[in-house]
């Protein structure tokens, strides 16, 4: 076992029709999270029951799949062609033996030892990009594989939440407003972008375990604030969380902001700082489409820098790009 040159792993990746439509910059960082796996006549890629923790690209050589209680060969795998993608989709263990016919190299993905989570950990867009390109070389093989990877499947909505889900505070990322916000830009839609202005503060005199914590009781608020109209929360960056909520024109959109504000700033904080009075001021800035932006990132800029605006202006303030010039 021996690591590939990294532009004879990116000339592998980009052959496959799994990451051919891969930038050379996003090749280039999957190229340093596989490995090549050299085989001799005959060995063993993996077992029946065997733990569906990577994906296999054949550089070279050849690859005979069996079924798992029989001698029959389930598949003929050569040079170019890919394997193991539905297992590593799904989490699911090997179901099928393979070994390989003459020495033979193999790109695997991610390197041995490393979860495919951690691989892709701090690049979002490539985890989306891979998801993407699993559902579509995954579902184009079987109709079973293709009724397992439906959208609203429960291991598409696990993949999803592993890629565009924040880790403390359970809502979606930035990188799923960032991605999906323009799919949504059908109709009028209001886009609530939201930050305490005393955050530091909570911090300064509690400490950043309170602050998180804090910041994990205002997130839970905001998402069953906005799950009742059918809105989505987003926790942005830092402590600026968001709001997408459909169907909003400028007074509903007003009115909802107002409604999120007083619940904010009269939520409990002692469970998160210990101090029965500890509450946030929010300021909040507000977006329409398409009166402030056509696309997701012009609607996305109009409306992120307004509630640093509402503070700088003494705070509890709610502002439309229109109140920031």
């Amino acid at each position: 076992m021996k690591n590939l040159r990294a532009s004879g792993a990116e000339a592998l990746l980009s052959a496959s029709a799994l990451f051919s439509s891969f930038s050379s910059d996003e090749l280039a960082y999957l190229a340093e999270k596989s490995e090549i796996l050299e085989l001799k006549d005959g060995q063993t890629v993996f077992e029946p029951g065997a733990p569906g923790d990577r994906l296999y690209i054949i550089a070279s050589g050849s690859v005979l799949v069996y079924a798992p209680e029989a001698n029959s060969v389930l598949a003929e795998l050569v040079a170019g062609d890919s394997f193991g993608e539905l297992e590593l989709l799904t989490g699911a263990a090997r179901n099928a033996r393979s070994r390989v016919e003459g020495e033979t190299k193999l790109l695997a993905f991610p390197a041995g030892g490393v979860a495919l989570k951690d691989a892709l950990a701090g690049r979002p867009a490539v985890a989306a990009r891979i998801l993407r390109s699993f559902l579509l070389v995954v579902s184009g093989r079987t109709r079973e594989a293709n009724a397992l990877v439906k959208e609203n499947s429960p291991i598409v909505r696990e993949l999803k939440r592993q890629v565009y889900g924040d880790k403390l505070t359970g809502l979606y990322n930035k990188a799923y407003l960032e991605e999906n916000l323009g799919s949504l830009l059908s109709s009028p839609i209001a886009l609530v972008m939201m930050k305490p202005d005393n955050f530091k503060d909570i911090n300064d005199r509690f400490g950043h375990e309170a602050g998180d914590a804090a910041l994990v009781l205002m997130a839970g608020e905001l998402n069953r604030i906005v799950g009742v109209n059918a809105g989505i929360a987003v926790r942005y960056m830092g402590n600026e969380l968001a709001a997408i909520l459909p169907g909003r024109d400028r007074e509903g959109a007003l009115e909802a902001a107002r409604f999120i504000q007083d619940r904010l700033s009269s939520l409990d904080l002692s469970s998160a700082t210990g101090d029965a009075s500890s509450r946030f001021s929010m300021s909040l800035g507000i977006a329409l489409y398409p009166e402030h932006g056509v696309g997701a990132a012009a609607l996305i800029a109009a409306a992120e820098g307004l509630p640093l605006v509402g503070r700088g202006r003494g705070g509890s303030l709610i502002l439309f790009p229109e109140d920031a010039a």
